[in-house]
């Protein structure tokens, strides 16, 4: 079966106020057992207009990485970066 994930570029305009998006992701993350690949950290826009921070989620399959999106839990946690950033986030299948 083909893992899923979730690949998310983020721009934050309140870095103070993002911490409680990061504790709420952070916890819906464990809950729905995905593997984080990449949570921030350097990285340098080579081509496009790329936002500065990037998230790759590993899930099980597709459907666990969309469940995941989808759920209460990551819905809650969505409602804290709403407003003070701006977010691209998309789920791929993968090897």
């Amino acid at each position: 079966m083909s893992r899923g994930y979730i690949i998310g570029s983020i721009s934050v305009s309140d870095p103070e106020g993002f911490k409680h998006y990061v504790a709420a992701a952070t916890e819906a993350i464990q809950h729905h057992g995905a593997k984080s690949l990449v949570r921030g950290g350097r990285c340098e826009i080579l081509e496009g207009e790329g936002l500065t921070r990037n998230v790759i989620l590993e899930f099980e399959s597709y459907d666990k990485a969309r469940s995941y999106y989808y759920s209460p839990e990551y819905q809650a946690a969505m409602k804290h970066r709403i407003g003070i950033s701006l977010a691209n986030i998309i789920v791929v299948e993968g090897a």
